[in-house]
C-alpha cells in the first residue's frame, strides 16, 4: 500500500486516465473527486464489499442469477 500526503488542490495520478483530485479537508473528513474513464467502476468500500456478499450468497443459491442486475440494483 502507497501511503501519501496531499492538501486541498492537489492530485494524485494512477496510470494514464486516472486522477484523484484532493478537494477539501474538514477535520477527520476528506472529500475527493475521481476523473476515470466511464468504463472504470469506481464504488465506496462499503457498496463493494455489499456486492461481494450478494454475489457469494446468489452463487450458493443459484446458477441462474443476472449479476448485471445486482449491479444496477446497488
Amino acid at each position: 500500500m502507497l501511503v501519501l500526503t496531499r492538501r486541498p488542490g492537489q492530485y494524485i495520478t494512477i496510470g494514464d486516465d486516472i486522477v484523484i483530485h484532493i478537494s477539501d479537508v474538514q477535520g477527520g473528513n476528506v472529500r475527493i473527486a475521481i476523473d476515470a474513464p466511464r468504463n472504470i467502476k469506481i464504488y465506496r468500500g462499503e457498496i463493494y464489499e455489499a456486492i461481494l456478499e450478494e454475489n457469494k450468497k446468489s452463487a450458493s443459491q443459484s446458477s441462474d442469477v443476472d449479476l448485471g442486475k445486482l449491479l444496477k440494483d446497488k
